[in-house]
């Protein structure tokens, strides 16, 4: 009977720990322009206004720095506290260097450059960028950041994140990796938004307990790419829209043609010097 037992509550406690190491972890990293536009400390209220814009446009790409990453729950399969995934300096360097390419497409980009993450500092606002757009020369930033959680609790099944404008609301089941990124383009001096593109991903998870670790990072690599091809697919389509946007509503910015460049159509007193040299010829036919 004592043998029984006592065998009962080993198997009670391995069932505990096992449940432990199943459902009692939940981990997120992420970096948030809100924060770093307008973080609580901003006493001054930041109003923007209307925009000259130099086209073609010298633009500046850059991760928003990161907040704090947490985690909560212990991991009975890796003795430790489930581990946070996170973009690595080169990843952000890579996924920067594809929107610049996508950017360079553009004829309404004159050049592109990628910013150092370093260069930008937690809450540094407006007057952070100001001071990469002397040293970089650059007139209009497209700010990047994300959002990531790991649902491997049955408790915390969904996350919140504040964007310029308003909250996303991702719902998740246990194992799921849910990303969000979003870019928004800002013109600095005027601090006004001029578009953004966000992308948005799903992973399901079906780890043991067993490989739970190796898997989540697995999920949390695939989701980071998923959620940037589809961002990247929106930021197409918005740069498309924001040149018509350009064209169709000129009150929402003033356009300043750098030298050599005309936006791709022909200036309207060129036109009236063809249209008068064409008359011209046709009256000294008909004498």
């Amino acid at each position: 009977m004592k043998n029984y037992i006592r065998s009962l509550s080993i198997l009670t406690v391995i069932s505990s720990l096992f449940l432990v190491g199943c459902v009692s972890q939940q981990s997120r990293s992420k970096s948030s322009v809100v924060d770093y536009l307008y973080p609580k400390s901003e006493d001054t209220i930041i109003e923007p206004s209307i925009p000259t814009l130099q086209v073609p446009l010298n633009v500046g790409v850059a991760f928003v720095p990161s907040g704090r990453s947490s985690s909560n729950g212990m991991n009975f399969w890796t003795s430790n506290y489930h581990e946070v995934n996170s973009l690595s300096e080169i990843k952000k360097r890579q996924l920067l260097e594809t929107i610049s390419a996508h950017f360079k497409q553009q004829k309404i980009v004159n050049k592109i450059e990628v910013i150092p993450s370093s260069y930008l500092r937690p809450g540094g606002s407006f007057n952070n960028l100001d001071q990469i757009k002397s040293m970089y020369g650059v007139d209009v930033i497209a700010l990047v950041s994300y959002d990531q959680t790991q649902f491997t609790d049955e408790n915390f099944l969904s996350f919140s994140y504040w964007t310029i404008v308003g909250a996303y609301v991702v719902k998740g089941e246990k194992n799921d990796t849910s990303t969000l990124v979003d870019t928004v383009v800002y013109d600095i001096k005027s601090r006004k938004m001029l578009f953004r593109a966000p992308g948005l991903s799903q992973v399901n998870g079906s780890a043991t307990p067993i490989n739970l670790s190796k898997q989540l990072r697995t999920d949390s690599e695939k989701g980071f790419q998923m959620a940037f091809d589809q961002m990247i697919e929106n930021l197409d389509h918005e740069l498309g829209t924001f040149r018509q946007r350009l064209k169709d509503n000129p009150e929402d910015a003033k356009v300043v043609y750098r030298k050599g460049y005309g936006g791709g159509s022909v200036p309207f007193g060129f036109i009236m010097l063809l249209f008068l040299f064409g008359m011209v010829k046709k009256i000294k036919r008909n004498f």
